[in-house]
């Protein structure tokens, strides 16, 4: 009897998500709130409805006799979903909506790791009006980043020396959050590090952490990591499972500090059981924290996933019952490029409602994957929204051959106004980590 899994969400993530369950011979169903046609296409069957509407998202998985569920976006853990879920004995990768504060509240997760002495905290202050917060900045010797407190789609996090060039910017954008209540009730002022940044996903089960490969992800819009910042336009692994860039050591710290917050948690009564998403910025004392999610990411799912070798499914079922130490999870040996194919504009006033088509079939035969992003079907076409719209992942055994592999996959998406930043995973912007990263350790920039 195949298990029957819900999925929550319509974007790339959880198309890799849905992919995924399939090799594991699962009865996929999904809530989305757009017609992602490729998970429409997988699904067994689908209700359309906003992701965050608690009692329609449980009486679809309960009308359906579903067992398990994988929560994709942010939005339904901040709401409770996984609460829900599990009240009607459904299994769940998903974090509770108090657990999932490590993601929906900046000040908790900082305040968290300064509780229990985690190592890689940044020197950090929480504030609830711009006043104190401006009158913070005179007083420190460092340059911050500017956060609001709660959810922001991946976008609202302004970094002093980068996105605000002098204080009196710095001043502007905090009160713009206030003033537009960007990300609810507040605003984080955090010690901006200096270095590269990568991400390490993990599976856990409110005692284990197992950990993914090492990712990398862009956020600038544009080639040269200029331009506004987007939801991340592409991102890639190594076949080693580290970085270019990342030496095991520095890896082997990452992961002893998901295990303290996750151990810290519990110790708090807040069991954590789904995936944690780590953004780290590698410095010369090592890695630091920049912040959590409290899923997979999106684009970095799809590196990921494209690779695992496990069974999603059972993966699944153990996250829930807490037994994930009681089996291996084994990830193909493989480099993985995904680049974002995105609407015009993307970034600023992205072109919206135009036809884009996929020849999937072709994709599949060059070795890579495609997953539709935040895209609609309607009458038989697909038409691009204001973000993200379809997620290419070339694999293969360098960087080098799964950059090309996923450019010569690119050709077989097409439609008016897309763009593409062409420049992740290149030999040329990989190496400028590389290089990046030694002079940061050898502190001569």
């Amino acid at each position: 009897m195949k298990d029957k899994v819900l999925v929550v969400g319509g974007g790339g993530r959880e198309h890799a998500i849905v992919a995924a369950l399939l090799r594991s011979d699962a009865y996929v169903y999904a809530v989305m709130k757009n017609k992602n046609p490729g998970i429409a296409r997988a699904a067994k069957d689908f209700k359309l409805a906003r992701e965050t509407d608690v009692d329609k998202v449980v009486d679809f998985a309960v009308s359906k006799g579903v067992e398990l569920a994988i929560i994709g976006p942010e939005s339904p853990l901040e709401v409770g979903l996984s609460d829900a879920l599990r009240g009607k004995g459904i299994g769940c990768v998903g974090p509770s909506r108090s657990a999932a504060r490590l993601e929906t509240s900046k000040s908790y997760a900082r305040e968290l790791l300064q509780r229990h002495g985690v190592p890689g905290n940044l020197g950090f202050r929480s504030f609830d009006n711009a006043e104190d917060a401006k009158n913070h900045l005179a007083g420190i010797g460092y340059e911050v980043a500017v956060k609001p407190v709660g959810l922001t789609g991946g976008k609202g996090v302004k970094v002093q020396g980068e996105h605000l060039r002098t204080i009196a910017e710095v001043e502007g954008y905090i009160d713009e959050i206030f003033e537009k209540n960007i990300g609810g009730a507040g605003v984080v002022l955090e010690e901006k590090a200096e270095g590269e940044e990568f991400t390490m996903q993990a599976f856990c089960d409110g005692k284990s952490v197992v950990p993914m490969p090492l990712v990398q992800d862009h956020k600038r819009a544009y080639d040269g990591d200029v331009g506004p910042n987007t939801g991340g336009m592409g991102s890639y692994t190594d076949s080693d499972h580290l970085l270019p860039f990342v030496q095991k050591d520095e890896r082997d710290i990452a992961e002893a500090i998901l295990g303290k917050v996750i151990s810290s948690m519990a110790k708090e009564g807040t069991p954590y059981q789904g995936v944690i998403y780590g953004q780290f910025m590698l410095t010369k004392e090592g890695p630091k924290v920049i912040e959590f999610n409290a899923r997979f990411g999106d684009p970095e799912a799809m590196n990921v996933l494209t690779i695992l070798d496990s069974d999603l499914t059972d993966i699944a079922w153990r996250i829930s019952e807490g037994t994930l130490s009681k089996g291996k999870i084994d990830f193909l040996r493989k480099a993985t490029v995904c680049k974002y194919v995105v609407p015009e504009g993307y970034g600023t006033v992205p072109r919206a409602g135009l036809p884009i088509q996929v020849d999937e079939r072709a994709i599949t035969d060059l070795g890579a994957a495609s997953y539709y992003a935040a895209v609609d079907e309607v009458d038989g076409r697909v038409l691009t929204s204001t973000s993200r719209s379809v997620g290419v992942v070339g694999v293969a055994d360098t960087i080098d051959d799964a950059e090309r592999m996923c450019e010569s996959a690119l050709k077989y998406v097409k439609g008016e106004a897309l763009f593409v930043r062409h420049d992740i995973g290149t030999k040329q912007l990989v190496d400028r980590r590389v290089v990046h990263m030694d002079s940061i350790r050898r502190g001569t920039r």
